[in-house]
């Protein structure tokens, strides 16, 4: 595992300073922490939302070497110290779906267990993901949306909430690439001091 740089140490103290997280279990504090961290975005502290058992799901996903499934590149080459797939590349959109939402599907038909679903771009990606699972064809272990946007980002991440996976996700209209990923690191991150390890900052 490689070692936090003493600028992202001293970040996270600054963080903290700012921002008190101790309310929250280490693995959600993890999550949020970096998140925040990403995006010099305070907000985030009261607007993720993180379901019952979401990072858990996640973290035992990543344990068993699940697939992790990005909604675009930006967010698959964001991630660190585990493989992720994005499969836009295979996918054309049609009068149906989008190119975003097409790619998710073929993720489903590929990955149909226990997959974490990572989407920071694309609201329809989303959807998609959500819909699936609704009909049974896609169960993932856990859904982290948070797609940034003006058209579709905040209703899609409010679908997910009442959807059957449980999700990480934030309130309104921010997200982003970035922070996506982000939030994945810090469940892989979570995952390696677990076996042993220093403080993750």
């Amino acid at each position: 595992m490689t070692p936090l740089h003493p600028i992202e140490i001293q970040s996270y103290r600054i963080l903290r300073d700012r921002v008190p997280l101790e309310h929250l279990p280490p693995v959600e504090r993890a999550v949020v922490e970096r998140i925040i961290h990403a995006s010099a975005d305070i907000e985030y502290a009261r607007t993720v939302v993180i379901q019952d058992g979401a990072a858990e799901a996640a973290v035992v996903a990543l344990r068993r070497g699940g697939a992790v499934i990005a909604d675009v590149e930006m967010v698959r080459v964001g991630i660190t110290g585990v493989s992720a797939r994005c499969y836009l590349a295979d996918a054309h959109a049609d009068e149906a779906l989008t190119r975003s939402a097409t790619a998710m599907r073929l993720a489903a038909e590929r990955h149909p267990d226990g997959a974490v679903v990572v989407v920071g771009c694309a609201p329809t990606a989303l959807v998609q993901a959500v819909e699936l699972a609704q009909i049974g064809t896609f169960r993932p272990a856990a859904i982290i949306g948070l797609p940034v946007g003006f058209v579709g980002a905040s209703e899609s991440k409010e679908l997910a909430r009442s959807g059957p996976i449980p999700s990480i996700t934030n309130v309104g209209e921010k997200g982003g690439s970035s922070v996506a990923a982000a939030a994945v690191n810090a469940l892989v991150r979570f995952l390696q001091l677990s076996k042993g390890g220093d403080d993750h900052g």
